[in-house]
C-alpha cells in the first residue's frame, strides 16, 4: 500500500487558506456562470479478501483487527460530511449542490445498503443534490442482491460499476477475485431492473491472459447489453503480493505489445457494438452514459472526498485562463490519514483528518489540466497549451498520434496510437 506524499500541515478544523475563497466564489469578477462544480468522493475501506495486485488504501477484517467497525462506518463518514460542509461554507463556497457523487474503495457494497443511503441522504442535507445529480457507486458481483440495488435506486443511486475485470476463471484466479463469473448477466439485469444505469471494469494483461481470453471477456460484457464499459492495463504496483510473485518468478507480466494489442481488441469490439471512447479507458453509448464524476476530474472541478485515504481538490477551473492567473496560488489539494481507526478518531475528537495538503500554483493546475485534459476525446484548446506545446502539435500530428483535422480546428485530440502512447503525447505537449 504506497505511502501518503509529504506536504504541508493541515489545520486541525481543516479550514482551507484564504485565497481559495476569492476565486470561483460568488463575488468572483468572473461570476457564478464560471464556478467549476462539485462532487462528493466517498471511500469506502473494507473488502472482504485482498486482491494480490491491489495497492489500494482497503482492509480485511483480519487486517483491521478492533477499533474500525465496519457497523460504526456511516456515522464516522457522516461525521466528515459535516466538517466539509462547515468549512465550505467559512470559505464561501458551501452555496453550490452536489452534481455528482461516487462511492468507492474497497467494496463499498460490503456496507448494507441502508448505510450507503444513509451517508447519500448526509450529502443531500449538506449542500442538496442538483436535479440531474449523478449518484454511483462501485460493487462486486457477490456484493449484491436485487433487495440491496432496489434499496440504493430508492435512495437516490443512479448508477452502479461493477468490477468484473475478466469473464474466464483461470484470470480471475490469478488476480484473486472471488465472484463467479456466470454471475454477472445477473447482477446486471437485476441492477437494470432497479432503474440503474451499470457498467462494467475489466482489467487486460494479467499474467497468463492470452488474446482469445481478453477477446472472451469483452464480448461477454457486451453480451449483457451494458451501457458502459472501462478497460484498465494491469500495473502491479511495488509491495503488492503480485509484486513479490513476479520478482520471484512465479508470475511473468506481458509486455507492452501484448498489452497494446488487447487494447485495440477492446476498442475494435466496443466501437463495433456502439460504445464510443470518450476518455483513454472509457467507453459508452453515448455522453448520457458517461461517467460524469470521472469526468468531472478530468476537466478540473472541485470535489471533496470522504474516508480515510482520501483526497481532496478545491480550485480555479475557471481562473486558469483568467485574471486568476497571476495569483500565487489557485487551488488547494490534501488528503486524510489512511487508516481507519485514526480516521475514525480525529473525527471523534472534532478535528479534521487531513493528514497533508499541497497548495498549487496557476502554473501548476494549468500543466494538471492538460495532462488530464488531453486523455479526452473532446480534446484539448490548442490556446491552453505554452509556445513550446504549440510547437510540438505538427510533429505529433505527422507521427499519427494527434488527429490533423482536430489541430486545424484548434483541438489536441488522440488518434488511437496516440491513446497508446497518451503519456508520451503529454510529455511533449508540456515540455
Amino acid at each position: 500500500m504506497p505511502a501518503l506524499p509529504d506536504g504541508d500541515p493541515v489545520p486541525a478544523d481543516g479550514a482551507l487558506p484564504g485565497f481559495v475563497s476569492d476565486v470561483g466564489a460568488p463575488g468572483h469578477a468572473q461570476g457564478a456562470a464560471s464556478r467549476p462544480g462539485f462532487g462528493v468522493y466517498v471511500h469506502v475501506p473494507f473488502c472482504s479478501v485482498r486482491c494480490g495486485y491491489c495497492d489500494f488504501n482497503t482492509y480485511t477484517a483480519a487486517e483491521l483487527g478492533g477499533g474500525a467497525s465496519q457497523m460504526a462506518y456511516a456515522t464516522t463518514a457522516l461525521r466528515e460530511v459535516d466538517l466539509a460542509a462547515r468549512v465550505l461554507a467559512d470559505a464561501g463556497l458551501g452555496d453550490r449542490p452536489v452534481s455528482t457523487v461516487f462511492f468507492g474503495g474497497g467494496t463499498p457494497t460490503m456496507l448494507p445498503a441502508a448505510d450507503l443511503a444513509r451517508i447519500l441522504a448526509g450529502v443531500r442535507g449538506a449542500w442538496g443534490l442538483a436535479p440531474d445529480a449523478e449518484v454511483s457507486t462501485e460493487a462486486n458481483p457477490d456484493s449484491v442482491s436485487p433487495e440491496s440495488l432496489s434499496v440504493l435506486a430508492e435512495a437516490g443511486f443512479t448508477r452502479v460499476s461493477f468490477g468484473m475485470q475478466s469473464a474466464v476463471p483461470h484470470v480471475l484466479a490469478t488476480l484473486e477475485r472471488t465472484h463467479d463469473p456466470a454471475r454477472i448477466p445477473d447482477v446486471v439485469r437485476w441492477a437494470r431492473e432497479a432503474g440503474l444505469d451499470v457498467s462494467l471494469d475489466l482489467i487486460y494483461g494479467t499474467p497468463g491472459e492470452s488474446a482469445d481470453d481478453w477477446r472472451v471477456s469483452v464480448e461477454a460484457a457486451l453480451s449483457t447489453g451494458v451501457d458502459h464499459v472501462s478497460a484498465y492495463a494491469l500495473v502491479v504496483e511495488p509491495g503488492t503480493k503480485m509484486a513479490a510473485q513476479v520478482r520471484r518468478g512465479e508470475v511473468r507480466l506481458p509486455d507492452e505489445d501484448d498489452q497494446a494489442a488487447k487494447y485495440e481488441i477492446a476498442d475494435d469490439l466496443l466501437t463495433a457494438a456502439g460504445l464510443d471512447w470518450y476518455e483513454v479507458s472509457n467507453w459508452s453509448r453515448g455522453a448520457e452514459h458517461a461517467c460524469r464524476h470521472n469526468l468531472a476530474y478530468w476537466r478540473g472541478d472541485d470535489w471533496w472526498g470522504i474516508g480515510p485515504g482520501a483526497h481532496s481538490y478545491v480550485g480555479a477551473r475557471s481562473g486558469l485562463d483568467g485574471g486568476a492567473a497571476a495569483a500565487e496560488h489557485v487551488g488547494v489539494r490534501w488528503w486524510n490519514v489512511k487508516h481507519p481507526r485514526r480516521y475514525a478518531a480525529q473525527l471523534e475528537a472534532g478535528g479534521s483528518p487531513g493528514a497533508g495538503r499541497e497548495l498549487l500554483t496557476a502554473a501548476e493546475a494549468h500543466l494538471e489540466r492538460v495532462m488530464l485534459g488531453v486523455r479526452l476525446a473532446e480534446g484539448l484548446d490548442l490556446a491552453l497549451l505554452d509556445p513550446a506545446g504549440r510547437r510540438a502539435v505538427a510533429g505529433l500530428v505527422a507521427s499519427g498520434l494527434l488527429d490533423g483535422t482536430a489541430a486545424v480546428r484548434g483541438r489536441a485530440v488522440l488518434t488511437r496510437r496516440g491513446r497508446l502512447l497518451a503519456d508520451a503525447v503529454v510529455r511533449e505537449l508540456t515540455a
